[in-house]
């Protein structure tokens, strides 16, 4: 059990992550062009894009430690069985 997180994580995780990415990426780059060519409407487009990005990031976040908990509890069960199957034997 000692993969990496990226190898098991969900799907929904997965796309969660690269479009918080590229939502991001998307709105820094409309932002920088609207202040090189002094474009203060493309700066206003770009923030709702950074916004958009910041939140799939934590809802990626959510969908992370649900996960984990979900697997914590599963180990903690198998925990339990294996020290009950323990104590039967003895």
């Amino acid at each position: 059990m000692l993969n990496d997180f990226w190898e098991t994580a969900p799907a929904g995780y997965k796309y969660a992550v690269f479009a918080g990415m590229g939502l991001t990426f998307i709105g820094i780059v409309i932002i920088v062009l609207g202040a090189v060519t002094t474009t203060p409407a493309m700066t206003y487009i770009g923030l709702p894009l950074i916004g958009v990005g910041l939140l799939a990031h934590m809802a990626s976040l959510g969908l992370r430690g649900r996960n984990i908990r979900k697997e914590m509890k599963a180990a903690e069960k198998r925990s339990a069985e294996k020290e009950a199957l323990k104590h039967r034997k003895a």
